[in-house]
């Protein structure tokens, strides 16, 4: 089961995918064909947006009882001398007073970034087949998770089929709104099992939970937009939605996510490799006030710091603050799959060994890595974060995808604007 991640590639006949058939909780289309681009910058060679992975393995590390991943074959550890130290992320900084050619190579990089998404667009990043799933709102709650478990999903944009329009997406935020509201309230386990999708909201306004803003977009918008919209929003994907020519009414196309955008990129644009840089001078991901637990953590401990800081994953440590693993909210989908609620009483520990066999693992960088080797990484794996430690492996923060789609699109670069 994948982060961030909600379409799933399969053979297709090439129509686009549309809202539910009558009468289904869920139907499945086939996708758009792609545009053709430069696999290499912005010649005309065609683009690729599949899926496939390029080499690489993962070093794995195995404390006990869970798989530990460090790529380090895939990350190139930049050996600088400088001490590591935590950094608070505020904003990305200016460039040095003083150009180095470093620093005029990283914002070239940051450039042909930015031109080359503002001349793709989203439908540009869709594989040439897919599957796409898509919910209506009547279904119940339950069924929904055993449907994402069985997909090996995580998130599915909903269709309101009385009104035949687009009404949201569906993510692991709103199953660990479900699990906070039976913890709330335990004498309504039956009553949690008939819950609707189209009730959703109302457990967010019991729980007093803001309610997260959808965002869409056409899918010929360019894909900058795509990623601004998301950035601002906070989201981690954005439905694309355009409108049926006969009937006018809107049709689900596809979902995008970061990081289908962040390798559609580490496969199509060279200038990734000028991003030399490492993090310690970027100043980028979050190294304080990390919310962190131990194998012996309640789950229900973890879920309430995924609540509060609003963040997808809190690291596990030993009691050296070694890194064991990460807690993950798509975690909280395989413990209550089939409306077994009692998994919420276990702890990290136990909870992690209900994973699926196949889980990676968690990838992990250090302050001296940089964005090129990153986005090598993304483009060779399915990388959804990197936790960065130490040459102890102590936990020293965490970089998102969010963090490093935001330094893509808006840090300065220097004194000639974007």
């Amino acid at each position: 089961m994948e982060d961030d991640e909600v379409m799933n590639e399969a053979l297709g006949d090439g129509r686009r995918a549309g809202q539910p058939a009558a009468g289904h909780g869920m139907s499945s289309s086939s996708g758009i064909e792609g545009h053709s681009g430069s696999a290499h910058g912005h010649e005309a060679a065609p683009l690729q947006a599949h899926d496939a992975l390029v080499g690489g393995s993962a070093t794995s590390h195995p404390p006990p009882p869970l798989a530990f991943v460090a790529p380090s074959d895939l990350l190139r550890v930049s050996r600088g001398s400088r001490p590591s130290s935590a950094l608070a992320r505020d904003q990305s900084p200016l460039p040095s007073p003083i150009m180095t050619p470093i620093d005029r190579e990283q914002i070239e990089g940051l450039r042909a970034i930015r031109a080359f998404l503002k001349v793709r667009t989203s439908y540009d990043v869709l594989p040439l087949s897919y599957r796409l799933i898509i919910f209506d709102t009547s279904l119940l709650v339950k069924k929904s998770l055993n449907i994402l478990t069985q997909c090996a999903i995580v998130s599915a944009p909903l269709w309101d089929s009385k009104t035949s329009t687009f009404a949201g997406l569906l993510t692991t935020s709103d199953y660990i709104n479900v699990v906070q509201y039976y913890w709330q309230n335990p004498e309504t386990l039956q009553q949690v099992d008939k819950f609707r999708l189209s009730s959703l909201r109302d457990i967010e306004r019991a729980i007093g939970v803001e309610p997260i803003e959808t965002v869409s977009i056409h899918p010929l918008q360019p894909l900058y937009e795509a990623c601004r919209r998301m950035l601002e929003s906070r989201a981690r994907r954005i439905p694309l939605i355009d409108t049926d020519d006969e009937t006018q009414r809107e049709m689900v196309v596809s979902v995008v996510t970061q990081y289908r955008i962040l390798k559609f990129i580490s496969v199509n644009v060279k200038e990734t490799q000028s991003l030399k840089k490492p993090l310690r001078d970027l100043k980028l991901g979050s190294y304080t006030n990390l919310a962190t637990a131990t194998m012996d953590t309640p789950v229900m401990d973890c879920i309430h710091m995924l609540v509060k800081k609003s963040i997808s994953s809190v690291p596990i440590l030993d009691k050296d603050g070694t890194v064991l693993n990460v807690f993950e909210a798509v975690d909280v989908i395989t413990l209550i799959k089939g409306g077994d609620y009692d998994n919420l009483n276990l702890t990290v520990g136990k909870a992690l060994e209900k994973r699926s066999d196949d889980f990676p693992g968690i990838y992990t960088c250090t302050l001296n890595d940089r964005l090129d080797t990153i986005f090598d990484t993304i483009r060779k794996s399915r990388v959804h974060r990197l936790v960065v430690i130490d040459e102890h492996n102590q936990l020293k923060g965490l970089l998102s995808l969010s963090d490093i789609l935001d330094y893509t699109l808006n840090s300065p670069l220097g004194d000639t604007d974007d």
